[in-house]
């Protein structure tokens, strides 16, 4: 089994369908909260605050 993807982030709120078209997941949306990090619960896939980042809330 692969390893889940990491992914550094500039906004609270990311969305994830799995990254492989028609073989993904539903697109699920996510807020990285206090923890500024949040893993995917379908495919594991991690996005983590960026440090330093401006925090954007951009839809």
């Amino acid at each position: 089994m692969a390893a889940a993807q990491k992914s550094e982030v500039e906004t609270l709120k990311v969305h994830c369908d799995g990254g492989k078209g028609a073989l993904g997941h539903p697109r699920v949306y996510l807020n990285l909260g206090d923890k500024g990090e949040v893993e995917c619960p379908y495919c594991g896939h991690l996005f983590v605050l960026k440090e330093g980042a401006k925090i954007s809330d951009a839809h």
